[in-house]
């Protein structure tokens, strides 16, 4: 295909890479992670093969929800730097040709806000139609609850002005009335600001949650489950219901209405913008959040179900949930993509899978209660879950970077980082990136006492795992993720092409084909810790072409049929691309025939 048109949708092909500024790397000395010290490191991303990075929250804050409370939506917060070195940040990255996004956290603000502060000064004061009031709450269904470990209700009252707020987090995070127009042009405003600043997009953080009741019947009939197990059909009753005597009267707008516009004011300012949501919903349900056949929405969706179902077949040793899923997903429309993922910054949700089938997970990867939170998720990150197996890690990697979508990486992924579950919930994963085997991992040279989440310690800490060491080392994650990054951008069949899974008659093995423009790359995965045969028909392909393979030596010949045969060892993994002989990627034979012709 032609490479000129991948450029115009180059989030279809992207590496996005989440980084947390205040834990990634500390440029003076003080504790905590700074845009001076993210700067400096910028070439360990373009070296990886990141193409886009995503910041998460750097706005000023409090810190009780680890940044998600902001209290001012244009500048930076003091401790992580300056708008002067957020813009230098920008200006290194892009000349390293990488993109950057950031959160978009425009559900809620702080209750320090200068918004709310002015909001909950008086029944009559100019903000207060900015957030969701009621002189009676709703009764609250637990399921509705985000965080059952710190809220068992979505009110809060307030004494000042004695009524009721909304907040479908924290109560220290009061939920933005977007039935409001001027909440609406706020927003717009906050969009603009930071794209001239040089953003190419943003993560838009909850997205279902981003109109409290949508206002659709049917959708709340649906009551499909929300970020964090919520569910938003319910929110959407009880909101509309709490809001009836404001947002309701106001006109609460549709949130796929709202979606459009964001997306078009986007494009009116910068028509390369895209948009990264958080659905977390089925695939039917989520598919609306594209905006169906159009994709005039959310420019890519995380695929949550895919992810929940790979955690099943690594656990069962079975790649079949996975392929189902896959097989399941349907196309995104024509201009916009899935985002894989094998692990995010919050807990990992195993909420779409069935009661049983997340007890099998609970049990292969995190049996202890400690492990697990709010009943559906883990806080831990693959490596400890996979015993540190070196093998069946970089299968999963391998996996991320084949399957139909775009791949995104948390920060440390590229080394295997673990958890420390010393720190509280969802933050065990949020750990100071392990840079170096010396002090302080090479995070920082401050006392760790001034650390926001201390090192991981143990056979994960960094003097065992870090970014130096696995940078000398061939056969390290961080050059084995390298070579896939390499690989997979050299394979824009990949994110583009029509894809297909294929049947192996092996329960263990994964097979799925990506062709566009009459060319095809084969990806095969084996789930089992053993040796395992299978046997692929490749429809139209014939002994007129090679499979040549893509990460190790080799090359297999198609039989009659399209029929292939192939041996996996444990965890192994193949890419490999159909060609003529004559145009084949060159294999460890063709280099020992040039070196003998060169002799000669």
């Amino acid at each position: 295909m032609r490479l000129t048109y991948t450029s115009d949708l180059w989030w279809k092909n992207a590496v996005v890479y989440c980084l947390d500024v205040e834990t990634f790397a500390d440029g003076n000395g003080d504790g905590v992670g700074d845009f001076r010290g993210a700067v400096q490191h910028i070439d360990h991303l373009e070296r990886l093969g990141v193409t886009c990075i995503w910041l998460m929250p750097f706005f000023p804050t409090p810190d009780r929800d680890d940044g998600y409370d902001i209290t001012d939506f244009y500048s930076v917060d003091p401790r992580l730097g300056t708008l002067g070195e957020f813009v230098e940040f920008m200006r290194v990255a892009r000349d390293r040709g990488i993109r950057v996004i950031a959160d978009l956290v425009v559900n809620h603000t702080s209750d320090e806000h200068p918004w709310f502060k002015d909001a909950r000064s008086s029944r009559d004061s100019p903000h207060r139609d900015w957030y969701i009031w009621s002189d009676t709450p709703e009764p609250d269904d637990p399921k509705s609850v985000v965080f059952p470990d710190a809220e068992d209700s979505l009110w809060q009252y307030d004494e000042g002005s004695g009524q009721y707020y909304y907040h479908r987090f924290y109560r220290f995070q009061p939920d933005l009335n977007v039935a409001n127009p001027e909440v609406r042009d706020e927003i717009a405003r906050i969009l603009g600001f930071w794209m001239e600043l040089g953003l190419s997009g943003f993560r838009v953080d909850a997205v279902p949650f981003l109109v409290e009741d949508v206002g659709k019947k049917e959708e709340a009939d649906e009551e499909p489950s929300g970020e964090n197990g919520a569910k938003a059909g319910q929110d959407g009753g009880e909101t509309g219901k709490a809001v009836d005597h404001k947002a309701k009267d106001a006109g609460l707008p549709d949130v796929h209405e709202f979606l459009r516009d964001m997306r078009a004011f986007m494009n009116r300012r910068d028509g390369s913008a895209m948009l990264l949501g958080e659905v977390n919903l089925e695939y039917p349900d989520l598919r609306k959040f594209f905006g169906n056949d159009l994709g005039d929405e959310v420019t890519m969706c995380f695929d949550f179900i895919g992810m929940q179902r790979m955690y099943l077949s690594l656990a069962r040793g079975d790649s079949r949930p996975l392929a189902d899923a896959l097989r399941q997903r349907p196309a995104p429309p024509k201009d916009c993509q899935w985002a894989s993922f094998v692990r995010n910054h919050d807990e990992l949700t195993l909420d779409k899978l069935s009661e049983a089938e997340r007890k099998e997970v609970f049990e292969a990867f995190g049996p202890d209660k400690d492990m697990q939170l709010f009943g559906r998720g883990l806080r831990r990150r693959l490596p400890s879950m996979l015993g540190g197996d070196l093998r069946k890690i970089k299968m999963v990697y391998s996996l991320l970077f084949s399957l139909p979508g775009t791949p995104v990486l948390f920060y440390g992924e590229e080394i295997g980082m673990a958890e420390n579950l010393a720190v509280k919930g969802r933050e065990a994963v949020r750990t100071p990136m392990q840079w170096t085997p010396h002090e302080n991992g090479g995070f920082s040279t401050a006392d760790p006492e001034n650390f926001r989440n201390p090192m991981v310690q143990g056979e994960f800490g960094p003097e065992h795992v870090n970014v130096s060491a696995q940078r000398r080392d061939p056969d390290s994650l961080l050059m084995w993720i390298t070579k896939l990054i390499e690989q997979y951008r050299g394979c824009p069949e990949l994110a583009w092409g029509r894809y297909e899974v294929l049947e192996t008659g092996a329960p263990a093995v994964l097979a799925n084909r990506s062709d566009i423009d009459g060319e095809t790359v084969l990806a095969v995965h084996n789930f089992a810790d053993e040796t395992v045969s299978c046997e692929l028909t490749l429809d139209g392909l014939d002994e007129g072409k090679v499979l040549t393979d893509l990460l190790i030596d080799g090359t297999v010949e198609i039989g009659p049929g399209g029929r292939v045969s192939l041996e996996l060892e444990p965890y192994g993994t193949r890419w490999m691309r159909a060609s003529e002989p004559e145009l084949a990627p060159a294999d460890a034979g063709d280099i020992a025939d040039s070196e003998a012709r060169q002799k000669a």
